[in-house]
């Protein structure tokens, strides 16, 4: 039976190609212990103004990015947390993978990304490890809808 309504957050899956760029489906591993996520989409907006429209801007999209602020617990041993967690001493393009998001109703988005970790640890000595980073969008991610009912 497929999905319908609404569905809680906590029925998204995150994925990270954990080989990189050059994952593939089979390296696409889900990120263990996320505790929330925000998604940022900004547009890159032109802006002129011609003598012809009496003192009125003009202006157009020309551009889009996006970003998800992810943040969790740091889970040593599951493939997609390490992952992550191992990228934040890195820099250039090994900090370059794939992304995946799964919805309930079986629509996914794919795309390239750049990680930013931010922190792999700290907090009270009570505290359990922290996993904080954010996923940049590397050119058009694909969307696909979910099937028809």
């Amino acid at each position: 039976m497929a999905f319908v309504g609404v569905f809680p957050v906590y029925k998204l899956k995150f994925k990270i190609g954990i080989k990189g760029k050059e994952s593939t489906d089979e390296n696409m591993a889900e990120i263990a212990e996320l505790e929330s996520f925000g998604l940022s989409i900004e547009g890159n907006v032109e802006n002129w103004t011609t003598m012809d429209k009496d003192g009125w801007a003009s202006n157009l999209m020309t551009g889009k990015s996006f970003s998800f602020d992810m943040k969790g617990k740091r889970c040593v041993g599951d493939p997609g947390n390490d992952y992550v967690a191992e990228v934040a001493m890195k820099d250039g393009l090994d900090c370059s993978t794939k992304g995946e998001i799964e919805f309930p109703d079986g629509a996914k988005m794919e795309f390239d990304c750049v990680l930013d970790v931010t922190n792999i640890g700290g907090g009270d000595s009570t505290n359990v490890a922290p996993l904080e980073f954010t996923m940049h969008g590397d050119g058009k991610p694909t969307y696909t809808p979910a099937p028809k009912l």
